[in-house]
């Protein structure tokens, strides 16, 4: 019996992490990178193309995908907006919009492409404004087995089932941002519960909501102004941790909400999410304005402040760091060993991931392409770098620099891509593509 059991749970666990493997269930999936040779390495708009759906309203949330089922939001205007805005920093803020506008959750057939459902959450007139490149729905929805929860920033949580039932929603107080450039953060979900940063001017928090019914479970107060980097739980060796990336401090809490360490300075502006591979934690913050742009690697088992003092590049916390090599808007990449980090710019740079020693120093991309704010991602041997013109750069893993070709959808996009079951979904101003090779 006893054997019989220890074989069944064996059975379950891999059945666990095979169906998790099947899914991309929240923001960069994890981290960014899969190993699946059958993902496409070319694709255009009409290439590699198992579907293109039409996506109404403006939105920058990546797609998820639970199942046979790909989730997003959109906010949809009865106005003209005009074209969503390209450049490096846009001019800041836009006045706040008139006419009615629709928050609304998406779930798109994963095979085909057709809409299954949608669901209206909100009608009305924003009441805050935004950046000219944000959009009122640029945090990327969460999903597990069982529902959807869709997170608007200055307006709250939502969840639906599979079947677009509506399963509890909680309502958040609006609150400023820093010049009115709204919000980013996306939400992260871990045992059944769904942690919420909302770095703001007025009443930062750091927010445990039960994932079944929507209940408060616990709020901290955060000493930060507005921040836009998506939470990250890091599973490591010793313990687990809930990671925050602010302006103040980075910091880590365990999942009762006790800060377990903290550490700074970071940049003015803090957008990139945490990344862990090799048992380490990799933070970095970059705006382009600052002095200051570090990137840490920490190790596990921290307590206390563990900022380097004195000048040291690491301790007994911090494996390796660099003051200056931070970027402003993408998250970082860890792939075979190597952190590389996009600029927004358009340059690249790669460092040995455990040591932090430089491989390459910055590589332009291309002479003559836009700004990038869509975080990279791997596969194959390759990295994947797409700009907002709707370029990607596909270039050569390793220590050799090397643009192998490029992948144009002559469309704008902000948002970071999906990788699932051999398919790439990226979401364009008013599509969202599904690539997959040709059998």
């Amino acid at each position: 019996m006893i054997v019989f059991i220890t074989s069944l749970i064996a059975l379950l666990s891999a059945t666990t992490t095979l169906f998790a493997d099947d899914n991309w269930p929240q923001f960069r999936g994890s981290g960014g990178v899969v190993e699946d040779p059958t993902l496409p390495e070319t694709w255009s708009a009409t290439e590699n193309v198992k579907w293109k759906a039409s996506i109404p309203g403006r939105g920058w949330s990546s797609p998820v995908v639970w199942g046979d089922l790909i989730f997003l939001t959109s906010v949809v205007s009865d106005g003209d907006e005009g074209p969503p805005q390209a450049g490096y920093y846009s001019g800041g803020q836009q006045d706040i919009p008139g006419g009615e506008h629709r928050w609304v959750v998406l779930a798109v057939d994963f095979e085909t492409g057709e809409l299954r459902w949608s669901r209206e959450v909100h009608r009305g007139r924003p009441t805050e404004a935004r950046h000219l490149k944000n959009s009122y729905a640029s945090e990327t929805p969460v999903a597990d087995a069982s529902r959807v929860y869709a997170y608007f920033g200055n307006l709250g949580v939502f969840a639906f089932t599979h079947e677009g039932e509506p399963a509890w929603d909680k309502r958040l107080e609006p609150l400023e941002t820093r010049y009115g450039w709204g919000t980013a953060a996306s939400p992260v979900l871990h045992q059944a519960t769904l942690f919420i940063v909302n770095d703001n001017e007025k009443d930062s928090y750091l927010l445990a909501l039960e994932a079944t019914t929507g209940k408060e479970k616990w709020r901290v107060s955060r000493d930060e102004k507005s921040n836009w980097s998506t939470p990250f739980v890091w599973e490591n060796e010793l313990r687990t941790e809930l990671v925050t990336a602010g302006t103040n401090a980075v910091r880590s809490y365990d999942l009762d909400g006790n800060l377990l360490w903290q550490l700074s300075p970071m940049s003015s502006i803090t957008i990139p999410t945490p990344v862990s591979e090799n048992g380490l934690l990799y933070l970095t913050s970059g705006y382009f304005g600052d002095e200051v742009r570090p990137v840490y690697a920490v190790k596990p088992g921290a307590s206390g402040d563990i900022t380097l003092e004195g000048g040291a590049s690491s301790s007994e916390h911090v494996a390796w760091s660099w003051p200056q090599a931070g970027p402003y808007g993408t998250s970082p990449l860890v792939y075979d060993g190597i952190y590389y980090t996009l600029y927004d710019r358009g340059f690249l740079t790669a460092h040995d991931a455990r040591t932090g020693k430089e491989i390459y120093d910055k590589k332009r991309i291309d002479d003559v392409s836009g700004p990038f704010t869509a975080s990279p991602w791997g596969y194959d041997g390759k990295i994947f770098c797409l700009s907002e013109e709707g370029v990607t750069y596909v270039i050569r893993a390793g220590a050799d620099y090397e643009v192998l070709g490029t992948n144009d959808l002559d469309e704008f996009t902000l948002a970071t891509p999906a990788l699932v079951r051999g398919s790439l979904l990226i979401r364009t101003a008013s599509h969202l593509y599904r690539f997959a090779k040709e059998k």
